[in-house]
């Protein structure tokens, strides 16, 4: 398969809101399946700033893997951290909040800290799939944010299928708990393994047992 078609047209895109005088953003949380826009991103404009939420919770191999990424395709990553400390990250009985109310948790770490940078940009280019998962599914190639900024989502009609096809065709190195049997990896207390073939939803490796597959990024922050 060739991937010249779709790269021209993400090209095309960024090319035309350029010309238009916008400001443009990329976010990643830096997973295998996230670095074919990356790497996508580094043929067409480099300039583009890459933010990348550190939660404080992140696996190891994650803030690894995301500086090896941003040294071989010369990206301008830029951390975002929350303004609350982490030993602040407490409810009431004193517990951490990924343990008691996991909600309020990513707000404070992936939320609030990126709505100040919509507000600073005009668009934020996103790599969020419709095949990922039902509220996905519903999303646009563009939908504005209530911070005013616009959401480009160039790979949302790719399949898996094209993700790890584009991963192979271009050799691009895997994140390091691929191997180790993780489908989707976040924040190392709410990230287990599981059989994807018996669950279906590879985000069901999130949160595993309660009601939620999304940190509040693509529900919150979108009209």
């Amino acid at each position: 398969m060739s991937f010249e078609m779709e790269l021209n047209n993400i090209r095309k895109k960024i090319d035309d809101y350029k010309n238009e005088g916008k400001t443009l953003f990329a976010g990643s949380s830096f997973q295998t399946h996230s670095i074919p826009m990356l790497h996508i991103l580094s043929l067409v404009d480099k300039t583009i700033p890459i933010y990348f939420l550190n939660t404080g919770y992140l696996f190891p191999e994650t803030i690894e893997y995301k500086d090896e990424i941003a040294g071989l395709y010369g990206l301008k990553v830029v951390d975002v951290k929350s303004s609350t400390p982490r030993n602040m990250q407490k409810d009431a009985n004193g517990r951490l909040l990924f343990t008691s109310d996991p909600d309020f948790c990513c707000h404070l770490n992936k939320i609030s800290p990126l709505e100040p940078i919509l507000h600073t940009y005009d668009v934020w280019i996103n790599g969020v799939r419709a095949d990922q998962n039902a509220n996905r599914a519903k999303m646009k190639e563009e939908q504005a944010t209530p911070q005013g900024a616009m959401r480009y989502h160039p790979m949302l009609t790719w399949t898996k299928q094209m993700i790890w096809q584009y991963i192979k065709e271009y050799k691009i190195p895997a994140h390091p708990l691929d191997a180790a049997g993780y489908t989707s990896i976040g924040c190392e207390p709410c990230t287990r393994k599981i059989d994807v073939s018996q669950m279906g939803d590879e985000r069901m490796a999130r949160w595993f047992g309660l009601n939620k597959t999304e940190c509040g990024l693509h529900t919150e922050l979108i009209k």
